[in-house]
């Protein structure tokens, strides 16, 4: 992802989280740790080829420093919804944790996105607690789960992405 990213990613972000949407500035702040020798960030876009030229059908993103990674955000196009594109991209994510040396990576997930749990358990996520009122302003629970990066295995193949999965972590206001 880059800055000339953003604008398109938001109109995407705004019509899958329309409570909970990252404003531009967040989003600046994120790729403003994506670049650079102490990068700490990793975010990407998947696009589409259409009659009208490439268009972004969902995006990612990455925190990862100290062993630790978090995912800050996976989101798809609905119209992608069942395709595997949540699968590709968060295997994307995973690799750029390995490749940063991350131990384990964590995220929290909406209590009644089940499709978007299940995803993370095929890539072998387990659930370790809950935050409480976590997703604003509807005040919905997250359910915080982690991944021990030398337990996990290989993508799976069969892994759909019927719903976005997004959240924000506590103080930052990051996606996860």
């Amino acid at each position: 992802m880059r800055w000339w990213d953003i604008e398109p990613v938001l109109r995407l972000e705004h019509d899958l989280f329309p409570d909970d949407a990252w404003s531009p500035g967040m989003f600046w702040s994120e790729l403003a740790h994506a670049r650079g020798p102490g990068a700490t960030r990793h975010y990407t876009v998947a696009e589409t080829g259409g009659p009208g030229g490439a268009r972004i059908v969902g995006y990612a993103g990455l925190a990862a420093a100290g062993g630790l990674g978090d995912v800050q955000t996976i989101a798809v196009a609905r119209e992608q919804w069942g395709t595997g594109l949540g699968a590709r991209l968060l295997t994307d994510l995973l690799q750029h944790a390995t490749a940063s040396e991350c131990e384990e990576v964590l995220l929290e997930v909406r209590v009644d996105n089940t499709r978007a749990q299940k995803l993370y358990e095929r890539f072998g996520f387990e659930p370790i607690g809950f935050r409480r009122g976590y997703y604003q302003p509807g005040n919905i629970d997250a359910l915080v789960m982690r991944l021990h990066v030398s337990d996990a295995g290989p993508a799976p193949s069969d892994a759909p992405a019927d719903r976005p999965v997004h959240g924000h972590v506590q103080g930052t206001e990051n996606h996860g």
